[in-house]
């Protein structure tokens, strides 16, 4: 189990890092606005996150074609794992190059559509301040770290508990 978990789940991890690159990299020109990107992020770890379908067949498919639900739960879960830390140890590597610049475009961005939306100043300066706070807090290491494997975790616990339903199997049917 532990190949197969590591061999997808670095796969995961390395196709979800990458496809962030590339996505940053619309962001950043400006291709892709802030509002959008949210939505190609989370399309982007779905695509990195089939890992674990693949790796729970092959789990099942490794031990005479069978597997329970909550073994394949197991197997899922911990190629999720796997993957959301090579995610969060990604973005680490990418983070000092365009982290700052993209928290503030993005705390500007959503000051904006604040304001647009008929706030009041007051609400709009208490966004700032909480904006402001967040980025502070976000500068720590194991923060940042943390706030990254949250973002992706919960979808590879969705991928995980759909691949582990579809793909259970108790015994084969004689033939």
């Amino acid at each position: 189990m532990t190949r197969i978990v590591l061999i997808f789940g670095l796969i995961s991890g390395a196709v979800a890092g990458l496809l962030m690159w590339i996505l940053f990299s619309y962001v950043n020109t400006g291709s892709i606005d802030f509002d959008n990107g949210i939505i190609w992020g989370y399309a982007t770890m779905i695509i990195a996150l089939s890992m674990v379908f693949f790796g729970v067949k092959s789990y099942r498919d490794n031990n005479g074609g069978r597997i329970s639900f909550l073994k394949g739960l197991q197997v899922g879960m911990l190629i999720s794992l796997v993957s959301a830390v090579c995610y969060a140890a990604s973005w680490e590597i990418y983070y000092p190059a365009v982290g700052d610049e993209f928290m503030q475009k993005y705390t500007a961005h959503e000051l904006n559509k604040i304001r647009a939306s008929g706030a009041s100043d007051s609400d709009v300066e208490k966004a700032r301040v909480e904006a402001e706070q967040f980025m502070e807090m976000y500068k720590n290491f194991f923060v940042r770290f943390a706030f990254s494997i949250i973002e992706i975790l919960p979808v590879g616990i969705i991928v995980t508990l759909i691949s582990a339903a579809l793909l259970r199997r108790r015994e084969l049917l004689p033939a």
